[in-house]
């Protein structure tokens, strides 16, 4: 297994930390692109900048031609406003590493740096790709878009994530679904107003929406596969300002989760249908649009296995765990065009007060995490090429 020397590893926090004092947000990452261009050049790699906004890649090439492997991490933060009191807290007013993105570029930078001073791959090459506006679940179609799939052709692909449920020194990985698609909806009822003494002379919108809320849970309980996943979830609901007013509108936002891409595209049809059907039974309308967002992410198979054998390897096969989780994540759009695994890297750590979720004004990562995800990712890479090249 790869071991990191003590510069390695000081850098390796140094730049989660000089990451984590200057967010930007999806599609902003200027400053980010800008020293992570800056970190490769400097250990002898060229970087192409500007790919989809604000991705930036690097090759690093073995001794001879063979197949190609590629290492994203995520570069954007939240607008969102940190709450710690910690010396590498935000300088940017509403604005945050929430969701441990600046370790994964951390960690990929690093890793670049260790590979490059090892001897090179016998065969084939590893790109490392750090990508713009994950949080948004654009970043990855731009990149795919502007071709860093094909030119370079990529062979396989891996990544991972930094995670706030697993405790430090645990590697959560499964073959197929292994996060949920995400869509967002919105819902608009419309009925008619009037005083709420007389609901006789109007058609209550309100009334429609609570039970589409409700009619909305028997997709996961009577129309998909109880085998399959699905979370329908109703965030918003806002109609009407006066206690004593029936409004003649009601809107409705929430999200669609799914793990299988054949529910994924029946549940615009679903939600849509159950909708305007539960509506017109009360005299109402409703019209729901959806804004697809982050597909599911399916790992194959045979690369799970050489992320699980070389997690195994690296932590104990007692602390490598089958893991799934209903949240999103774009490298599954990656997936669909290359094998490929995504993979959980615990980051809790109870002792330090790691413990807040995702997104959190109050996340934090423990950074002894860090230097197992570059192992990880390096030793996956060196693997790949080995068996596959």
């Amino acid at each position: 297994m790869i071991r990191l020397s003590d510069d390695e590893q000081e850098e390796l926090i140094a730049t989660r930390r000089d990451l984590h004092r200057h967010p930007e947000i999806a599609f902003e990452e200027v400053r980010t692109s800008g020293l992570v261009a800056d970190r490769l050049r400097s250990i002898g790699l060229t970087p192409r900048t500007g790919i989809g906004g604000t991705g930036v890649t690097a090759l690093l090439d073995g001794r001879k031609p063979g197949k190609r492997v590629l290492l994203r991490a995520d570069m954007d933060a939240l607008p969102v406003h940190e709450l710690n009191d910690v010396p590498y807290r935000s300088t940017v007013d509403g604005k945050m590493h929430a969701c441990g993105h600046d370790g994964h570029t951390a960690i990929a930078l690093t890793t670049a740096r260790v590979l490059k001073r090892l001897e090179p791959p016998e065969k084939g090459s590893i790109l490392f790709l750090f990508q713009p506006a994950e949080e948004i679940a654009d970043g990855a179609k731009k990149m795919i878009a502007e071709g860093v799939l094909r030119d370079p052709v990529v062979d396989a692909a891996f990544g991972l994530h930094l995670w706030s449920v697993l405790d430090t020194g645990k590697i959560g990985v499964a073959p197929g679904p292994f996060m949920a698609a995400a869509d967002e909806f919105e819902i608009l009822v419309t009925g008619k107003g009037c005083h709420g003494a007389r609901p006789q002379e109007g058609r209550d919108p309100v009334l429609a929406a609570a039970h589409i809320v409700t009619a909305l849970q028997q997709i996961a309980a009577r129309l998909v596969d109880p085998l399959d996943s699905v979370v329908i979830t109703v965030g918003s609901i806002h109609g009407g300002d006066a206690f004593n007013v029936i409004p003649g509108e009601v809107m409705l936002k929430g999200t669609a989760r799914s793990f299988s891409e054949e529910v994924w595209d029946e549940l615009p049809e679903q939600v849509s249908r159950i909708a305007e059907q539960t509506a017109a039974a009360f005299g109402c309308n409703a019209k729901a649009t959806f804004d697809r967002s982050a597909r599911p992410l399916i790992n194959d198979p045979e690369m799970t296995a050489l992320v699980r054998e070389v997690a195994t390897e690296a932590v104990g096969a007692e602390n490598v765990v089958e893991f799934r989780n209903m949240a999103a994540e774009d490298f599954g759009e990656y997936l669909v065009h290359v094998p490929g695994c995504f993979f959980f890297v615990g980051a809790r750590n109870e002792r330090q007060g790691h413990v807040h979720p995702h997104h959190s004004p109050r996340f934090d990562l423990d950074e002894a995490a860090l230097p197992l995800g570059v192992q990880l990712l390096a030793e996956i890479a060196r693997r790949y090429l080995v068996q596959y090249a």
